[in-house]
């Protein structure tokens, strides 16, 4: 069985919060100038190799006057698995550098071995847990539903100001470039004992490919222009853990043609995004709620851009889903992928500790929570050529394509936050499918609130 080992540099935050805990904020220290958050990414995959590697958070609160928010924010992150895969990523986000106008920009070479891939519309398609798992006698193999992905993508997110109260504009560009294949099954087989290794078999995105449901036009990816533009509103009184106030953004994203993806892939999609914060105590305790649509409304997304989120500010190295530590919790990644999705978030975050240590102000917080989502819009897609027994003996249409009509993939759990000067967060989440037809849990740690 695949194992996967997670260490962070926890304890140590744990053991200056019992020792120092102090009631309410009397302890907040103002911060100026520059301070570093830091976490060391260190992990084993039996697949892709031990992890390796280190990300940054870096804040500047200038002469102190307007903490805890910042003039600049500056996120690297650099990990390898030693199969391959890797993070490297610089992002950067300022209010400072333009006047009026918030600045974000995030660049980044993604490289994923085992990219997720469990087909289309959610239970629609068929998920068998039995084929990937290397004890069962229905095994097929560890990476059945994953493919080889390298994604580059460069960002630029504008936003400013417009003459109503707590309303504002956005614009952006993104430049993405995907290259996408087959899982790299003797790379992955380097240094393995032989009856670790995976076997030499067709995987669930090979027999997509075959049978012409992703189309030899899109089964390498491509070069991919996004140019954005939309509505913000915005009335949060903390950006990073809001504990009132709302924060709306409406946002239409082109991909031309002519910058890169083609006229047979040429779309419009459109994302809305509203999310809603209430103080329940007061410093302590507070419920938020996220919902979002977005879907295709005009011309053909390609199969590798469907997974992609729209999102003005990044938290994380990607915003994909349905389903992962990004969009449900407990999920697993890219299980509801579909032309239009809909989800839905709702979490109760308790600010259980707050203590200053090694110069620096902390809190810890704990947080509950449910996810929903589901596809409202499928891809269409031909079945004429799907011949089940090119993947196994046995194996009916069933096997792949559920009878099940696509319906809400829920999820629930609970997570701890060690926050560093309200904006440096390390996120801890477990989350757990109500249905095991979208797997058994999730573990997930990174930085920031989901929303």
């Amino acid at each position: 069985m695949k194992k996967t080992i997670i260490l962070v540099c926890l304890s140590m935050l744990t053991l200056g919060a019992i020792a120092q805990e102090s009631n309410g904020n009397k302890i907040e220290k103002v911060k100026s100038g520059w301070n570093v958050g830091g976490l060391p990414v260190v992990s084993f995959d039996s697949d892709l190799g031990f992890q390796y590697g280190a990300l940054l958070n870096i804040f500047n609160y200038g002469d102190g006057s307007i903490y805890p928010k910042f003039k600049h924010n500056v996120y690297l992150e650099w990990s390898r698995f030693t199969k391959g895969s890797g993070i490297n990523r610089i992002f950067f986000d300022t209010k400072y550098l333009i006047p009026g106008i918030r600045f974000t920009s995030d660049l980044s070479f993604l490289t994923d071995k085992t990219y997720d891939f469990y087909g289309f519309n959610g239970y629609e398609s068929t998920f068998n847990m039995d084929w990937t798992d290397d004890e069962s006698n229905d095994y097929m193999s560890r990476v059945f539903y994953k493919y080889d992905r390298k994604l580059f993508r460069y960002t630029v997110d504008l936003q400013g100001g417009l003459p109503f109260e707590n309303f504002g504009w956005a614009a952006g560009v993104g430049l993405y470039n995907y290259k996408i294949s087959r899982v790299d099954i003797e790379k992955l087989n380097e240094g393995k004992d032989p009856e670790d290794m995976l076997p030499d078999t067709l995987t669930l995105y090979d027999h997509y490919v075959n049978w012409g449901i992703i189309d030899p036009n899109e089964k390498n990816g491509s070069f991919v222009t996004y140019l954005k533009a939309g509505l913000v509103y915005d009335t949060r009184d903390n950006e990073p853990n809001p504990m009132k106030g709302m924060w709306t953004e409406v946002v239409l994203s082109y991909a031309p043609s002519f910058m890169g993806v083609g006229k047979k892939y040429e779309h419009l999609k459109l994302s809305l995004t509203h999310r809603q914060y209430f103080t329940l105590v007061p410093e302590r305790l507070s419920f938020a709620y996220r919902l979002g649509y977005q879907g295709t409304i005009a011309g053909t997304c390609p199969f590798y851009l469907q997974p992609n989120i729209t999102t003005l500010i990044l938290r994380g190295a990607t915003s994909e889903g349905l389903g992962g530590g990004k969009s449900l919790r407990g999920i697993i990644r890219n299980r509801v992928i579909g032309d239009g999705i809909a989800y839905g978030n709702f979490e109760l975050r308790w600010k259980f500790a707050r203590f200053y240590f090694i110069k620096q102000n902390f809190y810890l917080s704990l947080n509950t929570f449910v996810d929903g989502g589901r596809v409202v819009q499928s891809i269409k897609f031909s079945k004429d050529n799907v011949n089940p027994a090119d993947v196994g003996v046995g194996i009916t249409s069933d096997d792949l394509f559920a009878s099940d009509n696509e319906t809400l993939h829920t999820s629930y759990g609970a997570g701890l936050r060690i926050v560093m000067n309200q904006n440096f967060i390390i996120a801890v989440d477990h989350g757990r499918p109500f249905d095991k037809r979208d797997g058994s849990s999730g573990t997930y740690i990174g930085l920031n609130f989901l929303f």
